[in-house]
């Protein structure tokens, strides 16, 4: 496989970011699911890119993916009880088209739970569209547990998934 950098996408890649959302959106919409179907969230990528929250994944100097990963959980899912503070977070992850199947997906997850070890977090936790079960079975099979679907009836997210960030500083010895 080739050799994977990931670095901090810089503000003035917002347009890298959104063609990777939106290349993503297209084949989700081409296999009947109705996941990301409008525009990328151009503000909170402009913040998630200003923060140093959102990355660029690149082989051979081309971008192949995005991921955000910070410290938000979003308070409509995760309750107290989930010691949010105990955990990292992913968000709009995609990889492209030319890049699926090539384990970039589960690279970066790796990636990010290693980035969730180094802070002391216990967990790298997301939410993942409740209806895409394609979806769900990448996570499960990427050592994620799904917890509990929380059913908000103005949100489409809502499955909610973590995984210890000690399974992969496991395998990573």
């Amino acid at each position: 496989m080739k050799d994977l950098q990931v670095r901090a996408g810089r503000p003035d890649e917002l347009g890298v970011v959104e063609a990777l959302l939106c290349e993503a959106s297209t084949w989700l919409a081409s296999r009947g699911i109705d996941q990301w179907q409008y525009p990328p969230h151009r503000d909170r990528i402009t913040k998630a890119l200003e923060r140093g929250v959102c990355f660029l994944a690149f082989e051979d100097g081309t971008p192949i993916a995005t991921i955000q990963v910070d410290s938000f959980a979003d308070p409509e899912f995760w309750t107290p009880e989930d010691q949010p503070d105990a955990a990292l977070y992913v968000h709009r992850m995609a990889v492209t088209r030319t890049a699926s199947g090539t384990g970039i997906g589960s690279r970066l997850l790796d990636w990010a739970s290693e980035r969730a070890s180094a802070q002391g977090k216990r967990w790298l936790r997301l939410d993942a569209w409740k209806d895409n079960n394609g979806l769900h079975r990448f996570y499960k099979g990427a050592g994620f547990t799904l917890l509990r679907i929380v059913d908000l009836p103005h949100r489409r997210s809502g499955a909610l998934f973590q995984r210890s960030t000690e399974s992969v500083a496991d395998n990573s010895m």
